[in-house]
């Protein structure tokens, strides 16, 4: 039996080794009977492979819409769209929900380079007409979540409670005492402007009717109580100032009251007018470009033109047996003619290239058949600036310093908040009680009966203090503020300097770029007599073919020049604006809030109601510290400023200022007098259509806050603007 024994053992011991062996040190599939083959690579690369999102957002018309688009092989148009600036503006403006940018995109003689890819690259860092709602409605640090620290808050509760308790008894063994219960509480609590909270309970208890007294009676079985009271800071964390600038409950580095909400709102506003404004430069750059791209285009004809007429009388010449038609004139005349022949394919590309990079600023279809041509002229008369005026204009109007005084001002309310910390907390309470019971909720001997009847009562008042030792922290909160409001006084002095250096770019550049102007047209007037005069000694045989080209080359390059320089001093007035802030005022553009949601109206004459309907109560005593000296004038060129205290201005403008254009300076022929194609005979335009600035199903668009005057078919011919003392 022994023996048996052991073997059994042994062989349990060798099939557990086994076991152990076989699924125990090595990973295996499970084994499953129904099994069917169909497994194999069902899972594998599943989990990274590329996929593509259920997200179904029609494209708008001027994507599917859009045609080939111009080539040198497909260069004639459907149509002409002759457009002012004002035009290009107004729906540049309309069509721009999401705001278009053409930064990275080069603007040279040569043409324009590259394309637009901001949108596609980095979308999140593109500005849209939402994102000051965005920042408004932010639920962690907007206005609204931080007026909702100071709502009523509701607390409500309901639960019932049943035990069974064990006892010991004295002669032996264990008895249990069964009890049921239940508490019903409610309440509403609210944080004042001040800091102070206050509070209402109301609470219902329901006692185990099981019990009984001395007397054997049963106990009440319900009891409740009204409670009302508050807690007032007296030291840390009291007053208005203190709660619109950090909130209650606040921490030392966490301030999210609602005037430091409210100066994100404002920032996110001057980002919106910033991002406004830079699409206004956009467009003009774009529009001046394409006008320089048919002047390039029609200078470089003309001489190809040139060139061609020189290569046929030679080539003539040749064939009459001529001593101007020698091989060595007809091959250098045949080179000329293909070289204006290279540039003139350069400039027709680079035109279209311009006119697709005015489309994109527009909002517009990439092709459509039709080719824009600018109809504006530029401004050719020179202006009279006073540096003083512009530097204290842009000073007080410079989007940029705007931004960062309002930065500037939310540091020194974060260094009064983080004072206030410093402080130890020193609290008053007082609260108040009415109790009753009964043996029900309701009736004769109730619990309501018996507390409506106020003969139970208790009162508490008393004080509440703690301190940290050391205040590291508030201390670290005081002086982290005090830095950060030094940098940001640092940065706003720097970046004044940093404006005046611009200014002075810009002023010195619309004075070179005038004199080099007048110097371009004095060139392109002596090379056009050169041409003349060069071809009548040629055709006299006084010259030879080599100075004629030469000189037909110099006629090309002069008038380009010219032209170059005339859109350098229009892009100078542009810059010399951008930068003092007023772009906006000086293209008519001015910013609107959009219309609000029907709700909004409603509430809004329902508060206007009840303050008229309330009673008058000084808060001066209450009022915080000046944050906002109020709204920002955006159009200021009928604003006299001797009526402006000093509060309102960094400096008054001294002088006069004055900008005086006129259009008194001749000009080579305008655009509209040029040909598309070089190959093929000018053909009469047709009328242009000027295209909707609607979105689909032809509704008109509403762009939240740019709105523009009407766009005018004529150009003043005068513009003045003047600032008096």
């Amino acid at each position: 039996m022994n023996h048996l024994r052991f073997l059994k053992k042994t062989a349990i011991s060798v099939l557990f080794i086994g076991i152990c062996f076989q699924f125990g040190c090595q990973p295996k599939q499970p084994l499953y009977l129904s099994a069917k083959g169909h497994w194999q690579n069902q899972y594998i690369g599943k989990a990274t492979q590329i996929e593509y999102p259920n997200v179904d957002i029609p494209s708008i018309p001027e994507v599917c819409d859009a045609v080939p688009p111009f080539t040198l092989d497909n260069p004639d148009p459907t149509a002409m769209w002759d457009l002012t600036l004002e035009e290009a503006i107004h729906m540049a403006l309309k069509n721009s929900t999401v705001i278009r940018t053409l930064s990275g995109v080069s603007f040279s003689q040569a043409g324009v380079n590259g394309v637009p890819g901001a949108l596609l690259q980095s979308p999140a860092s593109i500005r849209t007409v939402y994102d000051t709602a965005l920042v408004e409605s932010d639920p962690r640090f907007g206005q609204e979540a931080a007026l909702a620290a100071f709502d009523a808050h509701l607390d409500a509760s309901a639960k019932w409670i049943k035990s069974d308790t064990p006892y010991r008894s004295t002669t032996g063994g264990t008895f249990g005492i069964p009890s049921d219960g239940g508490v019903f509480d409610i309440g509403i609590s609210k944080y004042a402007a001040t800091g102070t909270r206050f509070s209402l309970k109301h609470s219902n208890l329901y006692n185990d009717p099981y019990s009984t007294d001395v007397q054997g009676k049963g106990l009440a079985t319900w009891s409740n109580y009204l409670e009302g009271g508050f807690v007032h800071p007296l030291l840390r964390g009291s007053g208005l100032e203190f709660n619109r600038i950090a909130g209650p409950n606040a921490t030392p580095g966490s301030y999210n009251g609602v005037v430091v909400a409210r100066i994100s709102t404002d920032q996110s506003l001057n980002d919106f007018e910033m991002a406004t404004r830079n699409i206004v430069a956009d467009v003009e750059k774009a529009y001046w470009s394409l006008y320089y791209a048919y002047h390039r285009l029609d200078s470089v004809r003309s001489g190809w033109r040139a060139a061609q007429q020189t290569y046929h009388q030679t080539r003539n010449h040749a064939e009459l047996g001529g001593r101007r038609g020698n091989a060595q004139n007809l091959a250098q005349s045949e080179n000329n003619l293909f070289t204006f022949q290279q540039q003139m394919e350069l400039a027709q590309n680079n035109l279209f290239n311009a006119e697709q990079n005015l489309r994109y600023i527009l909002g517009q279809a990439a092709s459509d058949g039709r080719l824009i041509r600018p109809i504006d002229e530029p401004i050719t008369a020179p202006m009279k600036l006073d540096w003083y005026s512009i530097r204290c204009e842009a000073l007080f109007r410079s989007p940029e310093l705007r931004k960062q005084r309002w930065e500037v001002k939310r540091r020194e309310l974060e260094l009064t908040a983080s004072k206030n910390f410093l402080l130890p907390n020193l609290d008053l309470e007082a609260g108040y009680r009415i109790s009753g019971a009964g043996k029900d909720l309701m009736g004769s001997d109730s619990a309501y009966n018996s507390l409506t009847g106020g003969n139970y009562t208790g009162w508490t008042v008393g004080l509440t203090a703690s301190a940290p030792f050391g205040w590291r922290r508030e201390q670290a909160g005081a002086r982290n503020a005090q830095l950060r409001l030094m940098k940001e006084k640092k940065l706003l002095q720097e970046q004044e300097l940093e404006l005046t250096h611009q200014l002075t770019e810009s002023f010195r550049a619309i004075s070179l770029q005038y004199q080099q102007m007048q110097t371009t047209l004095g060139a392109y007037r002596a090379s056009t007599a050169e041409v003349l005069a060069v071809q009548n000694a040629y055709e006299l045989g006084e010259t030879t073919l080599d100075l004629l080209l030469q000189a037909q080359r110099r006629k090309a390059e002069s008038e380009t020049a010219y032209y170059s320089s005339v859109i350098d001093y229009n892009l100078a007035i542009m810059t010399l604006h951008y930068r003092k802030g007023s772009l906006l005022e000086y293209n008519n553009v001015c910013l609107l809030e959009g219309p609000w949601p029907g709700k909004a109206y409603f509430d809004a004459q329902r508060r206007a109601r009840e303050r008229d309907a309330g009673h008058y109560f000084n808060y001066g005593f209450t009022l915080p510290n000046v944050v906002s000296r109020g709204a920002y004038m955006q159009h200021q060129n009928q604003q006299t400023f001797d009526s402006m205290s000093y509060d309102m201005m960094p400096m008054v403008l001294e002088g006069e200022y004055e900008e005086t254009y006129d259009y008194s300076m001749p000009l080579p022929p305008a655009p509209s007098q040029m040909m598309v194609d070089p190959h093929s005979v000018q053909q009469p335009i047709p009328t242009p259509v000027l295209p909707r600035a609607t979105s689909p199903g032809n509704t008109p668009v509403s762009f939240v806050a740019p709105m523009v005057a009407e766009p005018t078919s004529t150009l003043t011919p005068t513009r003045n603007r003047r600032y008096v003392q």
